[in-house]
């Protein structure tokens, strides 16, 4: 049996799910964020948190599909474990500072902007 087929089918499972589950908090909770910045433009603030959130998907699933071509020959059980859970803890880590950069610029370039 191959293990890294298995193995990319779990990782994309894992990866997909967290990345889906973060991005509906960050779109939900991210409204009043962009709302709190540029007040009196809820219109403008809407669009900008979906631009957000289609980058955010497209960036980190997309890093996901780039990884798969990198993985090593997977031989054993506990080294499939091992590889899903070290390339699983880098997309949580991207995702993490992709929050704080996003979050960043944002205010940075708003206050720019007042």
């Amino acid at each position: 049996m191959n293990l890294n087929i298995l193995g990319y089918a779990i990782y994309l499972l894992i990866t997909i799910f967290i990345i889906v589950k973060v991005g509906r908090i960050c779109y939900q909770n991210g409204n009043i964020y962009v709302a709190q910045l540029i007040p009196d433009h809820m219109d403008l603030c809407h669009k900008i948190n979906q631009v957000l959130l289609l980058g955010y998907y497209l960036m980190n699933i997309g890093y996901c599909a780039m990884t798969l071509i990198s993985w090593e020959k997977i031989i054993a059980f506990d080294q499939l474990i091992e590889v899903i859970a070290f390339k699983s803890a880098i997309i949580i880590a991207t995702i993490a500072l992709m929050h704080y950069l996003n979050i960043f610029v944002l205010t940075k370039y708003i206050q720019k902007l007042i």
